[in-house]
């Protein structure tokens, strides 16, 4: 398998996928949670559903839907989409996928490139997505716990939206694993049931953690 396969979405077998995984949403009328960002009129759904968008670095505590969106992105907006963590990756994964995107523009064709954990990431690193993200050959996404004013490079910083995502309150935490319940063909075939105080305990130990939930009720 290549790089530009292993890095495109949608290519495990779901059976083998964990539960956080299973149950991604895959629409913005599936995600639940920043309302602040995604409510109706609000900036980035307006950028999304108007296909105007522009690249972005995402900044939220773990569980609070950063990955996710970048999927919902790349599928909304029928865009080339590549994924690359920066602890496992390195410049010539990301210059590879510059190659690529190049030809796709060419091709009239918007690349994404989404990097989780961006601000691992060193300089030198940072230094080479600048030029292209500068001239629109790709459009990037960044995922990090940490404030990017700190973590990432003034240069390439300023050439991105940071959107802050919020913790997730209760009640969205609740939504999220009854979506799951509901959704989810494994949990449907063994009949789960789940009271109220089994639901409760785990939105507390989740602790605004949607993956840490998710992976509490399977």
């Amino acid at each position: 398998m290549d790089l530009f396969e292993s890095t495109r979405k949608g290519e495990k077998d779901k059976r083998y996928q964990p539960l956080a995984d299973r149950v991604r949403p895959k629409t913005l009328d599936e995600f639940i949670g920043q309302e602040h960002i995604l409510g109706p009129g609000k900036i980035l759904q307006e950028a999304i559903l108007s296909d105007q968008l522009m690249s972005m670095i995402f900044w939220g505590p773990p569980g609070t839907g950063k990955t996710t969106l970048a999927y919902i992105i790349a599928a909304e907006t029928n865009s080339d989409f590549f994924a690359l963590s920066a602890v496992t990756s390195g410049v010539s994964e990301v210059r590879k996928i510059l190659e690529r995107a190049r030809l796709n523009l060419r091709l009239n064709k918007r690349t994404i490139l989404f990097i989780d954990e961006i601000h691992r990431f060193n300089k030198a690193q940072q230094d080479a997505l600048l030029h292209e993200v500068e001239d629109g050959t790709i459009l990037l996404i960044g995922a990090t716990t940490e404030n990017p004013s700190f973590e990432v490079i003034s240069p390439l910083l300023s050439r991105c939206r940071v959107f802050r995502l919020n913790p997730l309150s209760e009640t969205e935490l609740k939504q999220i694993i009854e979506r799951a319940l509901q959704q989810d063909v494994e949990l449907r075939r063994l009949a789960v049931q789940l009271d109220e105080d089994a639901c409760a305990l785990i939105v507390h130990l989740a602790n605004s953690d949607a993956r840490v939930a998710l992976n509490a009720l399977e």
